[in-house]
């Protein structure tokens, strides 16, 4: 598991404060893609799970810390550096894995396989 992956960048304002961001749009690099369900801010393991609505049939997942881009508080968005498609083909957020070895590896290296493109 890489840390890094696992952290918000230093160029993301906020998360040092641990705001809550639960209900923020998520918006990927080619639209709006659901909403935050849950955020975590721990260090070198946090990640937010996106609930991507009707879009595609309710699915949860979990994104890695780092695809987050920015965050602008005032309008309620969060923009991550994934598509649409990249997120839909996401494993899907499984909250009773989380405590199983290799979980956020298997995670890790889905997000870890696409280059980073940039978001608004």
């Amino acid at each position: 598991m890489t840390p890094d992956l696992w952290s918000y960048s230093d160029t993301v304002s906020g998360t040092g404060q641990q705001m809550d961001i639960a209900g923020y749009d998520v918006q990927a690099v080619d639209g709006k893609i659901g909403s935050v369900d849950e955020a975590t801010y721990e260090a070198g393991q946090s990640y937010i799970v996106v609930d991507t609505g009707p879009w595609i049939f309710g699915k949860k997942v979990m994104l890695p810390a780092s695809v987050v881009t920015r965050i602008d508080f005032q309008d309620r968005k969060v923009f991550v550096s994934r598509t649409k498609q990249e997120i839909k083909n996401a494993p899907e957020f499984n909250e009773a894995a989380m405590s199983e070895p290799g979980y956020r590896d298997r995670v890790g290296e889905y997000y870890g396989r696409f280059p980073r493109t940039s978001s608004m």
